[in-house]
């Protein structure tokens, strides 16, 4: 039996890549996953310098936003196919356990942004008494 698929009259301008241009701005895939010592998210930006990259923390939000070149279209002399995503990016990924903020961790390399967020304790915690 074969299912029904969507026409999508912008696959011949975006290729396959029409469900993940927003607007103005890409979304690069994201993985978010947990080990033991705290939450991982690693984000494909092949092609992303690290100047052009900027992650915070807001809450329990990981922001992850910046800018990819396009193709240099100085020495183009007619585009024939497009399908890398290029211009501004964001994505906001929250983060549903508690994590120390003060020692997430990001790091770009081979095309990949890896940021590491170490788990803060579940439950309740003892709170030292200081006396004089």
């Amino acid at each position: 039996m074969s299912r029904a698929r969507s026409i999508d009259p912008f696959a011949d301008v975006y290729g396959e890549f029409g469900d993940r241009l927003r607007g103005d701005r890409w979304l690069p895939d994201v993985d978010v996953f947990e080990t033991d010592e705290g939450v991982v998210v690693r984000v494909e930006l092949a092609g992303v310098r690290s100047d052009d990259l900027r992650v915070t923390v807001d809450g329990h939000v990981l922001k992850i936003s910046g800018v990819r070149s396009g193709i240099d279209r100085a020495d183009m002399r007619r585009l024939l196919q497009v399908e890398i995503a290029a211009g501004p990016f964001e994505r906001r990924i929250e983060i549903p356990m508690p994590f120390h903020r003060d020692r997430v961790a990001a790091h770009l390399a081979d095309g990949f942004l890896t940021v590491v967020m170490p788990k803060k304790p579940a439950g309740p915690q003892a709170v030292e008494i200081e006396s004089d």
